[in-house]
């Protein structure tokens, strides 16, 4: 099974050709490449899979996916605490 999480764009920016963006998770931020949405920019959500964008969300379908993963965490103490 694969998991894509939803995060939002805080910076992009051009390198080798790639777009390449920082990524906010909840309390995390990550680099992620664009190259599969080209359409996304700074504020949009995106879903992230092993550092790739795979699709745009709307800012409520990733609310509803944090409240799901927060949820998930609270039946689970082992759940890592900083993802949310």
């Amino acid at each position: 099974m694969c998991l894509a999480v939803p995060g939002k764009i805080l910076d992009v920016e051009e390198r080798d050709g790639s777009r390449i963006a920082k990524v906010q998770f909840g309390g995390i931020t990550r680099q992620v490449f664009l190259n599969f949405v080209p359409e996304a920019e700074v504020n949009d959500y995106v879903l992230v899979h092993v550092g790739f964008a795979i699709s745009r969300v709307s800012p409520e379908e990733a609310e509803r996916t944090y409240e799901l993963l927060r949820q998930i965490q609270d039946e689970d103490d082992s759940a890592p605490q900083e993802l949310l």
